[in-house]
């Protein structure tokens, strides 16, 4: 790119980079408008925090069973390719979602069955989108232009539930799910245009078939702490996953309408934001095990607070904070991931990361609406958070191997990359 760009943004000077990573923000924006309508229109059909609920199942359900074949897929395919099958995909369903609801036709099943749709799709687009990325950057602004990842995310996580539920307010679902299907032109357009770098030569190719998956658990083997990360993850989130009930208390707790919802759902974007651009600015941390512990802590301390708070700006401020803590530990895990995990197996191993990842909040949906349907909403908020803090203690405690994680990828940066 430019060299007038400020030198503790290194990945910004990559202009295919730069296009992705944009062209990425555009879409997410319209997925996070697209996710609150989905939210709010479900709890209009039902009034039931157990059918707010269910969307993670249908979410969850496809990924376990088809993830491990995307990251496959990711490895042994072209991935800009893949991904634009898969975003082409997903601007269908999202334009699936305006035809039906625009025409009346709406129904809580037919709404399942196309996130389970979506899901499937994002079984194979999110292991090819990480790795991806890895091609883009060479290898010494790769830390930069992961947690600048993480930066565009976010920003899109708090623009997206806000202007989503404006636009909901202001007009309908349906709309909203129009405006998602646009979207989807910035990141297709710029899929076109990127030209990744190739992967190494003498690198043996990859089969299409699940017996490929095979090296990615021996370095699993290898590298224990990368599943230990990958698990304290799946059990904070699953345990503090409560963001589908928000419908709940913009309605019944605090009663600020769709307006309000898509603020709640964008207040932990807001602390990511401010999260990311700190890290994003500095070095890589060196105690990554114990930044992590304590992000996870904090995250289920602020989750639980918000659950016994009155006060609609106090409950807004405690979102953000659960924000903040969450960005910290995903930074600091997908460096750890990517620094120690060769190119040729970063599609396979963001595939196995992904189920914990994205299954644990998934599933932790489901878990929510039970014990809200079985006992109250704010109750289930509160020992979800409760029990992070506890997943925080036990793993401090009982696991060393992650609280010494930084000397092995400190010794690995050493050594140079993993390829």
């Amino acid at each position: 790119m430019t060299d007038a760009l400020p030198p503790r943004y290194p990945a910004l000077r990559h202009k295919d980079f730069v296009l992705f990573w944009g062209g990425g923000i555009v879409s997410r924006l319209g997925t996070q408008m697209r996710d609150v309508a989905l939210a709010w229109q479900i709890y209009e059909l039902t009034r039931s925090p157990l059918a707010l609920g269910l969307p993670g199942l249908f979410r969850v359900t496809p990924l376990l069973l088809l993830a491990l074949g995307g990251g496959v897929a990711a490895d042994a395919l072209d991935r800009r390719r893949v991904m634009l099958v898969t975003q082409s995909v997903l601007a269908l369903t999202s334009a699936i979602l305006g035809f039906v609801t625009l025409t009346g036709q709406a129904t809580p099943a037919l709404l399942y069955t196309l996130i389970a749709l979506s899901a499937a799709t994002t079984a194979f687009d999110n292991p090819a989108r990480q790795a991806l990325v890895v091609n883009l950057l060479p290898e010494e602004d790769l830390p930069n232009g992961l947690a600048l990842q993480v930066l565009g995310h976010q920003v899109s996580t708090v623009a997206g539930p806000a202007i989503g539920g404006l636009l909901l307010g202001a007009t309908s679902a349906g709309v909203v799910y129009v405006v998602d299907a646009v979207s989807f032109v910035a990141v297709i357009a710029a899929l076109f245009v990127v030209r990744p770098k190739r992967r190494a030569e003498g690198a043996k190719p990859v089969p299409l078939r699940l017996s490929a998956l095979r090296p990615a658990f021996e370095l699993l083997e290898q590298k224990p702490v990368l599943l230990w990360l990958a698990l304290v993850d799946f059990l904070a989130t699953f345990f503090a996953g409560s963001m589908q009930l928000l419908p709940i208390f913009a309605d019944q707790a605090f009663r600020v309408g769709p307006w309000g919802y898509g603020l709640l759902q964008s207040a932990p974007a807001v602390g990511a934001v401010v999260a990311s651009v700190l890290i994003s600015s500095r070095p890589p941390m060196r105690r990554q095990g114990l930044a992590v512990l304590v992000s996870v802590g904090v995250y289920g301390a602020a989750i639980a607070a918000f659950g016994l708070s009155r006060s609609f700006p106090l409950a807004l401020g405690l979102l953000a904070l659960s924000g903040a803590a969450d960005t910290v530990s995903t930074v600091v895990r997908q460096v750890a991931r990517q620094t120690l995990t060769p190119d040729e197996l970063r599609g396979r191993m963001n595939a196995v990361n992904m189920i914990f990842f994205m299954g644990g909040p998934q599933l932790g949906e489901v878990e929510a609406g039970i014990v809200a349907q079985m006992w109250t909403t704010r109750g289930s908020v509160v020992s979800g958070g409760v029990a992070c803090i506890v997943v925080a203690l036990v793993f401090g405690a009982f696991v060393p191997v992650l609280r010494r994680l930084g000397e092995e990828t400190r010794r690995q940066a050493e050594r140079g990359s993993p390829d």
